[in-house]
């Protein structure tokens, strides 16, 4: 019974890896292909290690394996959005079918720096008004 738990364990692993995949050739933009890969690929390696967890059942193993989630878990966003904002900073050009672009009124393209204290008064009035 346990194989079969492994086994779909390690199928629905794949899954995410391959739609990570996809995502990233398939998304028409830079922001959008980041999204995919961390989700989807962290949801992977999240099923993948589970897999080995079960497979292997030695606390040793269950150690290193919830180091590399947690891991994954909190370095892979912040890369994406790392590489997301550098793409916007250079001039990656977004999906012609973008709806909203937050950042076009408070970023300079010449000093390549961010108004933040207008930027942070718009979030908070945003946080505000939907609550």
């Amino acid at each position: 019974m346990i194989e079969w738990i492994i086994g779909i364990l390690m199928v629905l692993g794949s899954l995410f890896m391959l739609l990570a995949a996809v995502g990233i050739l398939r998304l028409p933009d830079l922001p959008t292909r980041m999204h995919a890969s961390t989700k989807a690929g962290a949801m992977g390696a999240i099923f993948i290690m589970t897999a080995v967890v079960l497979h292997f059942s030695t606390g040793i193993v269950l150690a290193r394996a919830l180091a590399i989630v947690l891991f994954i878990i909190m370095t892979a966003p912040i890369a994406a959005h790392v590489i997301a904002r550098a793409g916007y900073f250079v001039g990656v050009p977004l999906w012609r079918g973008t709806v909203k672009d937050e950042l076009r009124d408070h970023y300079d393209p010449i000093s390549h720096s961010l108004d933040h204290e207008e930027l942070t008064t718009l979030t908070a009035k945003q946080k505000k008004s939907s609550s």
